[in-house]
């Protein structure tokens, strides 16, 4: 028996709690998660919510100095050694 495949979009995720694998209806929440029942994601994000990702990451990912990956040492642009 295979894992329950969580619905990225659904269509009323209002009607389920989604704390758990059962997606219990909201009116019965059997596994006692709490009094309340789990928000799904699209609730509090919107509907692109799986393809988020934080800004920081995306702006540090391009500032990132660049690694010689033979010897690990920064590799700086615009430098010249003589030789």
């Amino acid at each position: 028996m295979g894992h329950k495949r969580f619905p990225i979009n659904p269509p009323h995720p209002e009607r389920n709690c989604w704390g758990c694998d059962r997606y219990c209806p909201s009116h019965a929440l059997m596994c006692g998660n709490g009094s309340e029942r789990t928000q799904h994601p699209v609730e509090f994000f919107g509907p692109d919510w799986a393809t988020w990702s934080p800004p920081q990451a995306q702006a540090q990912a391009l500032e990132a100095p660049a690694q010689d990956t033979t010897t690990g040492a920064l590799v700086q642009y615009g430098s010249r050694r003589s030789c």
